[in-house]
């Protein structure tokens, strides 16, 4: 089966919960169907860093060692050699804007569910 990906791709938010694992895992699964190739974004913020709402936390986060970090993620979730072409990046910003705009283009952006807060459970059962 040629898995050649093209131009088609699919994006995936990875933030290290579960729910973002099932995620990367659906991801990959979809991204065979369609021969397409999976780009994994973890996106990170400096709380603070563009307003006066909370000091800086984590100013000096090591983006390489991050990298690293979501690489043995990736390996570790998806096995060594996932069978689809695979790249990822870890990117600072809002979450929903990294992931917004790195999906412009792309088929498809899977994100990971949180599950149903108290109001949302009440209103839908």
């Amino acid at each position: 089966m040629d898995t050649s990906s093209g131009d088609r791709r699919v994006v995936v938010g990875v933030d290290g919960s579960e729910a973002s694992y099932e995620a990367l895992r659906w991801a990959v699964r979809h991204a065979r169907l369609i021969r397409a190739s999976v780009e994994a974004v973890a996106a990170y913020d400096v709380p603070g860093a563009a307003g006066w709402s909370a000091p800086a936390v984590d100013a000096d986060l090591d983006e390489e060692q991050a990298r690293k970090d979501l690489g043995d993620e990736l390996r570790s979730v998806l096995g060594q050699a996932p069978d689809v072409p695979l790249t990822s990046h870890v990117v600072r910003g809002n979450a929903a804007e990294v992931l917004t705009d790195t999906s412009v283009g792309a088929e498809l952006l899977v994100v990971g569910n949180r599950g149903r807060g108290g109001f949302a459970r009440l209103l839908l059962g």
